[in-house]
């Protein structure tokens, strides 16, 4: 049996009743008070609790949110309507400060400043209205040099401590002097947008002002709102203010420091799981904590992630057992994008602090191919690298009693980022390999997924060096070399033409596929250079 808890939205409760168990509020003075008196804050009204311990975020999550403590010690709450991400409804402030370095489209949608001033009036207002205001500042990015101050205000205790998890955390004595924040967060998302307010498409609104260096939440209390938001503005100020390269990438490190990858691997000291910088001075982690999804997990498949649902951290969205308090990860009645949100530190061979001065080797660029088209693996000159880190290829596989198919999927990165990569790894001397997890001898439905024992053997090829000294082919119209051995990786697996017994329908395939990267890659072609273009698949 399991159980799912209902939200209780932080006002149910009666006002003397919470009070009667609330600790002092952490005390503000001088130019922090000014600060949030300047904002809009009224405070004679409201409590501001700023990087308040995680045992009081527990209790209040518990007493004011719906939230239960797992058997494990990790706080399980919930999100409310919204499950995920709503890109839809992500806008960026069209300014002056800014607009030449945006990519303006479907996915950086443009909204006006009045509309943005609209909206974060009516997020402070709807702030002003809580008893408890929750405030934690932290830090992005753990090289000095290149890190910004954050601050997030917000109305959940589950989402201040979400936050104190995938920040970095800053010291008592870093604290009392953190001063000014570079980036400030307000998250009213149990408060609707207006969805009549001018550019506005629905009740939830998630928006960014570069010029002021804010970001305002409406209409959603999904917790990686923020995280994203703040990578958002990483993304943006990193190769326009600084001049270095953020990638979104998990990145680790040899336990004898020998070499750096820009890829996942638990027998490796762990710099971070999913955003980072490759500055010139090496690799830098962004995030203070890990985001790991729950679906099906288990201490068998996961270790280290099942091992970190322990106190401080938060289970999101997930089923439990109401007698036992047993999480139940298979359960994806709520949703199928169960998270857990926890510190860094949680896993065992992170490195700490999450950084390393040294530049990458390897660069692992992964896809997983439900065509059953491309290699496991590929050896990707700069251009091919520029060109598949541009186009961003995966694809998705819907089951639930329809008929089994391949949706591909086109993630693009655009800009400073793609120009900056290929520049890195010709001058750093890095090899990058395009990695595939997909499918083999046949696309979805007919094929077999690539087993996991031999992407572990060809990413270990990858460290020991032993893939760029192997011989290689080319791999027709994608022009890609692949490896022709591997030691105990089958070679019908290096080279998907061999492990299709139809030899007609795998040729359609690939050209089917190859159209749909020329199709997708159409849209910025004019805007990269004809080596780029050309290292892309070839088909008449």
């Amino acid at each position: 049996m399991a159980y799912r808890t209902p939200y209780v939205t932080p006002h149910i409760l009666h006002k003397n009743y919470a009070q009667a168990f609330d600790a002092e509020p952490s005390k503000l003075v001088g130019r922090d008070l000014e600060y949030f008196s300047q904002a809009g804050f009224d405070m004679d009204r409201i409590q501001i609790k700023r990087n308040a311990p995680v045992a009081q975020l527990y209790e209040d999550a518990i007493r004011n949110e719906g939230a239960v403590i797992s058997a494990s010690g990790s706080l399980i709450n919930f999100s409310g309507k919204k499950t995920g991400r709503s890109p839809k409804d992500k806008r960026i402030v069209y300014e002056e400060t800014s607009k030449d370095d945006i990519w303006w489209g479907s996915v950086n949608i443009m909204m006006d400043e009045h509309t943005f001033e609209i909206n974060r009036e009516r997020a402070i207002d709807y702030l002003n209205t809580r008893d408890n205001v929750y405030v934690f500042d932290g830090y992005a990015g753990w090289d000095p040099k290149y890190r910004i101050k954050v601050r997030v205000i917000c109305a959940r205790a589950y989402h201040a401590l979400f936050m104190n998890n995938m920040l970095i955390r800053p010291t008592e004595e870093e604290l009392l002097e953190f001063g000014e924040p570079d980036f400030i967060i307000y998250n009213a998302g149990q408060f609707p947008a207006n969805r009549f307010t001018k550019g506005m498409s629905s009740t939830t609104s998630v928006e960014i002002n570069f010029k002021r260096m804010e970001m305002v939440i409406l209409g959603t209390e999904y917790a990686g709102e923020m995280k994203k938001g703040v990578f958002s503005v990483m993304h943006y100020l990193q190769p326009v203010k600084f001049g270095q390269l953020s990638l979104h990438s998990s990145a680790n490190v040899g336990i004898e420091n020998n070499d750096t990858t820009l890829s996942a691997d638990p027998r490796r000291k762990l710099i971070g799981d999913d955003e980072h910088v490759w500055s010139d001075d090496g690799v830098f982690n962004i995030e203070g904590g890990c985001y790991a999804k729950c679906v099906n997990l288990s201490a068998e498949k996961e270790p280290e992630i099942y091992n970190a649902v322990r106190f401080g951290s938060i289970l999101e969205n997930v089923v439990y057992n109401p007698i036992s308090r047993v999480p139940d990860y298979d359960d994806v009645s709520i949703t199928e994008n169960t998270r857990c949100a926890y510190p860094i530190e949680f896993i065992p061979n992170a490195q700490i602090p999450c950084m390393v001065n040294r530049q990458p080797s390897n660069i692992i660029m992964l896809t997983c191919d439900a065509f059953g088209v491309l290699p496991p693996v590929s050896k990707l000159s700069p251009e091919q690298a520029s060109y598949h880190f541009l186009a961003g290829y995966t694809s998705k596989t819907p089951d639930g009693g329809r008929r089994p198919r391949a949706i591909p999927t086109f993630s693009t990165c655009y800009s400073a980022p793609f120009i900056m990569l290929a520049e890195r790894m010709s001058k750093n001397n890095v090899d990058c390999w395009l990695i595939n997890t997909g499918w083999t001898g046949g696309k979805y439905g007919t094929g077999k997924r690539c087993p996991l024992k031999y992407t572990r053997m060809i990413v270990d090829a990858v460290h020991s060096g032993e893939l760029a000294k192997a011989e290689y082919e080319t791999f027709g119209t994608f022009g890609l070399q692949v490896p022709t051995h591997i030691e105990g990786v089958p070679r019908e697996l290096l080279n998907p033409r061999l492990a299709w017994t139809d030899k007609e329908a795998f040729e359609r395939e690939v050209r089917k596929l190859a159209g749909m990267f020329q199709k997708a890659f159409a849209l910025y072609e004019q805007d990269v250079e004809e080596k780029v273009r050309l290292a892309g698949p070839q088909v008449a």
